[in-house]
């Protein structure tokens, strides 16, 4: 999609973001799978898609036009980062046709610091979004020029997940002048 980072946003804010991320190795873990999921999807209403994996977004983005977040998870023995840990996983993403690139922030021990992911990204032409867990997370991506942050790891880098969406983190963040998407637990 050749569609600046003003207009991905304001495409955003219409509506709902899909995420279509089968069950790893499961019997949809397949890219045409996830590109008729996205198509589904679209269809439905969504505006844009959460796409997990090089493949997965190069083959939904043959089949769609809507803004694709993409991310790559992996499982490290030297890390809890999983979203997207990688420059290679950035320009895999970029190559394949993600307009929007999704990378853990939190501030835990990482194999690539998030500001150096950071510019990878905006290298490569795509718009930043930041998971992160807590408020210092969030300012500290939208200080690096991150565009979109995502309450996405909030709940889930302690003991106990919580029940509930974060919503005083989506306000506080709101209110501190961030372009949030809000993620983790939203169930309806």
């Amino acid at each position: 999609m050749s569609v600046s980072g003003d207009k991905l946003l304001a495409i955003l804010k219409t509506g709902f973001v899909s995420s279509c991320q089968p069950v790893d190795d499961g019997p949809m873990d397949v890219p045409e799978i996830v590109a008729a999921m996205a198509q589904a999807s679209i269809a439905g209403g969504a505006v844009a898609l959460r796409i997990e994996g090089v493949e997965n977004v190069r083959a939904t983005r043959g089949k769609i036009s809507a803004p694709i977040i993409g991310i790559v998870k992996r499982d490290l023995a030297d890390s809890q980062i999983r979203i997207t840990p990688f420059i290679e996983d950035v320009i895999a993403l970029a190559e394949a046709g993600a307009d929007i690139i999704a990378i853990d922030a939190t501030h835990r021990a990482r194999p690539v610091e998030v500001a150096v992911l950071v510019k990878a990204i905006h290298d490569a032409g795509c718009i930043a979004m930041a998971d992160c867990s807590n408020f210092d997370e969030g300012m500290a991506s939208q200080d690096l020029g991150v565009e979109i942050i995502g309450t996405t790891m909030s709940g889930y880098v302690g003991d106990t997940v919580p029940a509930e969406p974060d919503f005083a983190f989506v306000s506080a963040l709101k209110k501190a002048g961030c372009f949030v998407m809000a993620e983790g637990r939203y169930n309806s």
